[in-house]
């Protein structure tokens, strides 16, 4: 299979990219990272039809670039858009667009009880506030995968939660833990009341899942998380009993910290897909690397 991946270099896509080829797909990247191209310059002058094209590509940084840079993030609203119009020009059968799970409305993820988040929650006809302009861009390239679908690409939509792995970059906050832990920094920081809920996902059930969709041709929206809720307070207790030390925990109430509570409800994922790396195993993998 002839596959075009962009953002190939990122986290996501580098692991995409070894999956793709391990199973023997001719995988052609584009990433401003090492050089190979510019999506958005690609989008507007390519003309070739692709068995599947993965859009990866995108302005990220976390969450100090999501709340601090919100019109650089919205730069990914054209490269979105020029995806979308480049499926259709190109006649490229089948896509994947990564969104997110801060496509949601944060007024379903505000302290108080743990929501789960359904697919079904983002109504695109009538878009409820998501997370910052990060959300906004995300949101706005689900709607328009509908008009390319309606043009006959078949999309999926992975909505990831919060991914993981050991080799994930420091300006999230998986990685910023294992590392304060290997440092064995006491007090240890956490930014805001500690409290606060994420569902993580290891990078390779990510991976996996992505791949298991396409090959049941699922399309649409489909979240990827475990449904488990694990505090950032937790997820230091667990990251430090791993590293084998117990300190004082630091919470910094004025540091970004993003909605109160994001965990999914994976059960459309779970008819096609079960993920097998607990969050003690990866953080296992991450203490050993």
């Amino acid at each position: 299979m002839r596959v075009l991946l962009t953002g190939h270099r990122g986290f996501v896509g580098r692991h995409l990219h070894a999956a793709l080829e391990a199973r023997g797909d001719d995988v052609t990247g584009i990433d401003l990272a090492d050089g190979s191209g510019d999506a958005l310059d690609f989008f507007r002058a390519d003309n070739q039809r692709w068995d599947l094209a993965i859009h990866c590509a995108a302005i990220v940084g976390g969450r100090a670039s999501i709340d601090g840079s919100p019109l650089g993030v919205a730069t990914n609203l054209a490269l979105d858009a020029w995806y979308m119009r480049w499926l259709i020009r190109t006649g490229t059968p089948r896509a994947v667009y990564f969104s997110s799970s801060a496509a949601y409305p944060i007024e379903l993820q505000q302290p108080g009880d743990v929501r789960k988040l359904y697919e079904e929650d983002i109504d695109l006809d009538h878009p409820e506030q998501p997370d910052a302009s990060y959300g906004w861009a995300k949101l706005t390239g689900e709607k328009l995968a509908t008009y390319a679908e309606a043009e006959g690409c078949r999309i999926l939509i992975p909505r990831p939660f919060s991914g993981y792995g050991e080799d994930q970059d420091e300006a999230y906050p998986f990685p910023a833990f294992i590392q304060r832990a290997k440092r064995r920094d006491d007090p240890f920081e956490i930014w805001g009341s500690g409290d606060s809920t994420r569902d993580w996902i290891h990078i390779s059930d990510l991976v996996a899942a992505t791949l298991a969709l396409l090959a049941a041709d699922v399309t649409g929206p489909v979240n990827l998380g475990w449904g488990r809720a694990t505090s950032f307070n937790d997820l230091a207790a667990i990251v430090c009993a791993g590293a084998g030390y117990r300190p004082q925990l630091k919470h910094l109430p004025s540091a970004p910290q993003g909605v109160h509570h994001r965990v999914s409800d994976p059960g459309r994922m779970l008819d096609h897909y079960q993920p097998a790396v607990t969050l003690e195993e990866g953080v296992r993998r991450a203490l050993a690397d």
